[in-house]
């Protein structure tokens, strides 16, 4: 995870942005959290970013007068874009290719927390191709913006493993190689890029019911932490039927609502675990558990680590989404068995 310092200061242009070789901490607008990106200027008209999102929602100053491509990919959470009046969502190990025109001014982060790398290329400031760099990489920022988002589309590619191998290692990379790392990598993704086709990526999004229906349910869950809310219920209350609830849920926020159940309560021991002293066992109850090697498991399929590991503050996988929520206070039997 990245450091978030204290700062008031906003997401200025981009060309004010790393005039040197220095990488630049900004803060940005956020609702309900805080968020913050550290830039890296890598080659003349291309930026290297790392996103580290704890909100529900942030504002992005995108500044300049001319288009701009943008490579975002996810490590962990989910962002929501919309294409044509449809709402489609990047989880973690997907890609998203867009011109700079295409994508709103605000974002919105449907888990509260969101951790990724976005790639910002000004084609007019850029090399006209990559060859000045390093020979045989024949690849021009503007024909590859043309050839995938053409007239504004956005471009997906779902997880994979060609995906993760270029990217999987910019997120540890050693500070004392760090400036000549980026400049291979990106070389790396952009030659990636050129390889793709569009049409070979079709994107299936959610329309603006489903995601009124899963934040309604999503509502529901957390007003009603010691209720007992079943699938049947659920589907009577808003008029549809169980596998549009299972599915518009899954859509936005990329699990079931019994999962979304354990997710909650387990984050909500976690901040017992880091605010309190008391044992892992006490915890463990409070949730729902008798046993603290189930409550251990459980703890580790969400957190990462742990909860011994997470209270001594090992490293882990796992960001804690800052929601403002009240955890969901149902055993995992329950949400196993109701939803």
């Amino acid at each position: 995870m990245l450091p978030i310092a204290p700062s008031t200061e906003t997401r200025p242009c981009l060309e004010t942005v790393c005039k040197n070789d220095a990488p630049r901490m900004i803060h940005l607008d956020a609702t309900g959290g805080e968020a913050a990106e550290i830039l890296y200027s890598v080659f003349p008209g291309m930026e290297l970013i790392y996103r580290d999102i704890h909100a529900r929602s942030c504002r992005e100053a995108r500044g300049g007068s001319g288009e701009r491509l943008e490579i975002h990919h996810c490590l962990e959470g989910r962002v929501e874009y919309r294409q044509n009046g449809r709402y489609f969502y990047l989880a973690p190990g997907d890609l998203v290719v867009a011109r700079a025109s295409s994508l709103p001014q605000g974002s919105r982060f449907p888990t509260g927390h969101y951790h990724g790398i976005a790639v910002v290329i000004d084609p007019a400031d850029a090399p006209e191709c990559l060859s000045c760099i390093l020979s045989d990489v024949e690849v021009r920022p503007a024909a590859l913006m043309e050839k995938l988002c053409p007239g504004g589309a956005v471009f997906a590619a779902r997880s994979s493993r060609r995906v993760k191998h270029v990217f999987s290692e910019l997120y540890a990379v050693p500070e004392d190689i760090r400036k000549g790392y980026l400049k291979v990598k990106l070389l790396e993704l952009l030659l990636f890029l050129s390889t793709l086709e569009p049409a070979s990526q079709p994107v299936h999004g959610c329309t603006a019911s489903q995601v009124t229906l899963a934040e309604q349910v999503r509502a529901c869950l957390l007003a009603e932490p010691d209720q007992t809310v079943t699938l049947r219920e659920l589907s009577h209350r808003f008029g549809v039927s169980e596998a549009q609830v299972k599915a518009s849920f899954a859509g936005v926020y990329g699990m079931s609502p019994a999962a979304y159940v354990r997710s909650q309560r387990m984050w909500g021991a976690a901040e017992l675990l880091r605010d309190t002293d008391r044992t892992v066992l006490d915890i463990a109850g409070q949730f729902g558990y008798d046993n603290a090697s189930k409550f251990a498991r459980a703890f580790r399929d969400v957190i990462g680590v742990s909860p011994r590991e997470y209270r001594a503050g090992a490293e882990y996988d796992s960001c804690a989404p800052r929601l403002g929520e009240k955890p969901v206070s149902l055993s995992d039997a329950d949400a196993e068995r109701r939803i």
